[in-house]
């Protein structure tokens, strides 16, 4: 991975709902306790600030509401950002989004007049389209749990999930999307069966069978979005579609892998690419929880980079 020489804009990293690291997360902001190593570690995105850090890029995470509603978060993801902006005195950020993530970027964006100050928005297994399984448990007594757990904890975000809102959001965006300067692009990704996450099988097999290939919560259709934007006047965009560098489930996209996944994955990986197994020995062990993403990482950090303004 080469280190810019430069500066570059500074990288947002927006998490997904109901994240695993949730606890961690709360602890640390309770006591105001920084960032270490080993919370990176931890981090929902295990890993990879301190990896795009160590390569002369600056990165920030994010750290919206749990599952509330996707106009709360993208409120929260504003305002982070323009905490960051300050900071960083930078006019605009490149944005890293992983699943709903990509959602709160976009809402962001279009409904909170955000795009001048976004260059590029990148999402991993964001469901765009939606996704059938948000559909079946929404249908099925979802609403009504999520409302009557209201006074106790936020989970309308799930709502925000379903084909039917992503469908209707998608419709009254895609003119501004494709009017604006924001720079998109995705990455999608599936696994075989055998070697997804365990909790995550029941979940792909139902959307498998209604979408097709997915990571385990969301099909490569809906990661991908679509090929290009319309906009009034015949404006149009075109949003770069990406394969995910190996295959990967959707907790893999983000550093956490089965360590014998993990290996499997970045040997095939690297042998693809020509690589022999002396490379394997050589490779960094503290870089290793994200080197199976490194082209990915390093596609993100320094295309994004280069496209900016």
């Amino acid at each position: 991975m080469r280190v810019p020489s430069e500066p570059r804009l500074p990288i947002v990293l927006a998490h997904g709902i109901a994240r695993l690291d949730v606890l961690k997360q709360a602890v640390e902001a309770a006591l105001k306790l920084p960032e270490t190593e080993l919370g990176d570690r931890l981090h929902y995105f295990k890993g990879i600030k301190s990896h795009l850090e160590a390569n002369g890029f600056t990165a920030r995470h994010s750290n919206v509401a749990f599952a509330d509603r996707v106009d709360v978060r993208a409120r929260q993801l504003r305002d982070q950002m323009n905490d960051i902006l300050a900071e960083t005195g930078a006019e605009k950020v490149h944005i890293i989004a992983h699943s709903m993530g990509g959602l709160d970027a976009r809402h962001m964006i279009v409904d909170l007049d955000m795009a001048d100050k976004v260059a590029t928005l990148t999402t991993i297994g964001t469901p765009h389209l939606g996704t059938t399984l948000a559909d079946f448990g929404i249908e099925r007594g979802g609403k009504e749990l999520i409302d009557a757990l209201e006074p106790v904890i936020h989970l309308g975000g799930f709502e925000d999930l379903t084909t039917d809102a992503c469908g209707m959001f998608n419709a009254r965006a895609e003119a501004q999307e494709a009017a604006n300067q924001v720079v998109y692009q995705t990455y999608a990704s599936f696994e075989e069966r055998k070697r997804v996450f365990l909790p995550l099988r029941p979940s792909g097999d139902f959307i498998k069978a209604r979408e097709g290939e997915n990571d385990g919560l969301v099909s490569v259709t809906s990661q991908r979005w679509k090929a290009e934007l319309r906009g009034s006047g015949g404006i149009t965009k075109r949003i770069a579609q990406f394969d995910f560098p190996v295959p990967a489930d959707h907790l893999n996209e983000v550093g956490w892998w089965d360590p014998q996944e993990f290996s499997l994955a970045r040997i095939s990986h690297k042998l693809s690419a020509g690589s022999t197994q002396s490379d394997f020995r050589t490779s960094k062990p503290d870089c290793e929880v994200v080197s199976a993403g490194l082209d990915q990482v390093e596609a993100l950090g320094c295309r994004v980079a280069d496209s900016q303004a």
